[in-house]
């Protein structure tokens, strides 16, 4: 999910995660190393087709 910036994000155990860029990406798959900003981790994933 992308949100317009700055933006300051409370995780659930109360820390701060803050960016100051312009567009900041937000993950939503919870696969990111660097949660809860996006690392584009959800692409990794190969999908099958029958």
């Amino acid at each position: 999910m992308l949100m317009d910036g700055p933006v300051d994000i409370v995780l659930d155990d109360g820390t701060h995660v803050q960016s100051d860029r312009f567009v900041v990406a937000i993950c939503m798959c919870k696969r990111s190393k660097n949660y809860p900003l996006c690392d584009t981790s959800h692409r990794r994933t190969s999908r099958t087709t029958e």
